[in-house]
């Protein structure tokens, strides 16, 4: 009878269609604004507009949500103006107006999964309560079938498909969230102290262990921006063909989930969260190593099953260690700043230091990526998370 009352399902469904339209969106956008006429520098210039309004807008929304006490239904609105601003790319002409419609689009897009890893964690940790890797791996194998279900839209119906399909799944992710227990995961001491007046990001980086954690996956997380952008053209010009390139690419997903859905709580119950964020960062500068020395496939396919660790441990240490040491009125605040502003400004960084880098040393620029999970190390080392008694730990 647990399983009936459980909220698990309704998690599962919303993301499922929420990461399925992620995925659907991802790979075709630039060639759709492309075909809208823009040029190399308009489109660089668009998604970038897009990436620097997150920063702003994720913190803005999650801090919506927290204040608001109605997560769920600030969800729904986020949605559901997802799925209404994504058409705007149907009608759309010329760089002043695909500016404003990515610009609009990714400003309510940022707090999305924020705002429901939040609400997620916050079921999670209540009884009947689930693992919330299951959420997040259903999530993740969901993007990869929306990617592959787009590919065949595109093909038959042009670039148009991708955008109807981004708009009716955000659209349906928008009914299913009112749907959600209104809870949230964190820390319940001091609560009015923590949470009163205009400072909720200084209250956050106040918290302890929380700028720590912040650190750790901007070096981490900020080290994989080389690989997504520049991994696939390392592949090909070492001769690896298009069918290798999707198997290694595929492997790193399967690996992905494979953590989230199996073994990543198991470890984390073992080992403890920052020894977790060790092996993520030791893993990261294992899989960079190789990624600098060889392009030889049979090392490539290993290397890329480390993303597992490297990407999806550490995000599952990251939520554990939110939980235990942020107050609860600002999960969604914290979620929001640790996916956008941490995660995301390490990324947009590195990703601009990508270009010079492999343009300057090639392949060995994976060693720096390398340095950065290196530098973490130490970092994670020195993290000290309260157990549910309240107590530090490593």
């Amino acid at each position: 009878m647990e399983f009936v009352r459980s909220p698990l399902p309704r998690f599962l469904i919303l993301y499922g269609v929420l990461f399925a339209g992620f995925g659907v969106a991802a790979p075709f956008l630039p060639a759709l604004l492309q075909q809208l006429g823009l040029g190399s520098d308009a489109i660089g210039a668009v998604l970038a507009a897009g990436t620097a309004i997150r920063l702003l807008t994720g913190p803005l929304g999650g801090r919506w949500a927290d204040r608001s006490g109605r997560a769920p239904l600030v969800l729904a609105l986020l949605l559901a103006a997802s799925a209404a601003v994504a058409l705007g790319y149907l009608s759309a002409r010329g760089f002043v107006l695909l500016l404003l419609v990515s610009v609009a689009h990714a400003s309510v897009l940022a707090p999305l999964t924020p705002v429901a890893d939040a609400l997620t964690l916050g079921s999670s940790e209540r009884r009947p309560g689930f693992p919330y890797g299951w959420v997040r791996g259903a999530g993740s194998a969901s993007f990869i079938i929306g990617t592959l279900l787009s590919g065949q839209a595109v093909s038959r119906f042009g670039l148009g498909a991708f955008v109807w399909m981004n708009a009716t799944l955000l659209a349906a992710a928008a009914c299913v969230a009112p749907l959600l227990p209104n809870r949230m995961a964190g820390r319940t001491e001091g609560l009015a102290e923590r949470t009163e007046g205009r400072g909720s990001v200084a209250t956050l980086l106040r918290t302890p262990a929380f700028p720590r954690l912040m650190l750790v996956a901007s070096l981490i997380m900020g080290s994989h921006a080389l690989h997504d952008g520049f991994s696939v053209i390392r592949w090909r010009s070492a001769g690896l063909s298009a069918v290798q390139v999707s198997v290694v690419w595929s492997m790193s997903v399967a690996a992905e989930v494979v953590v989230f859905v199996l073994l990543g709580r198991p470890i984390l119950d073992r080992i403890g969260p920052a020894r977790a964020l060790m092996v993520a960062a030791a893993a990261g500068v294992v899989r960079w190593g190789i990624s600098a020395r060889t392009a030889f496939f049979p090392m490539i396919a290993c290397s890329e099953t480390l993303h597992g660790l490297s990407f999806a441990l550490m995000h599952l240490a990251c939520m554990r260690v939110i939980v235990a040491v942020v107050p609860a009125p600002l999960a969604a605040t914290a979620q929001a700043f640790y996916a956008t502003v941490a995660v995301g400004a390490a990324s947009v960084v590195v990703t601009l230091a990508a270009g010079p880098a492999y343009a300057r040393f090639g392949p060995g620029a994976f060693w720096g990526m390398a340095a950065l999970c290196a530098a973490a190390l130490p970092v994670a080392a020195g993290l000290r998370v309260p157990d549910r008694g309240g107590h530090p730990t490593s």
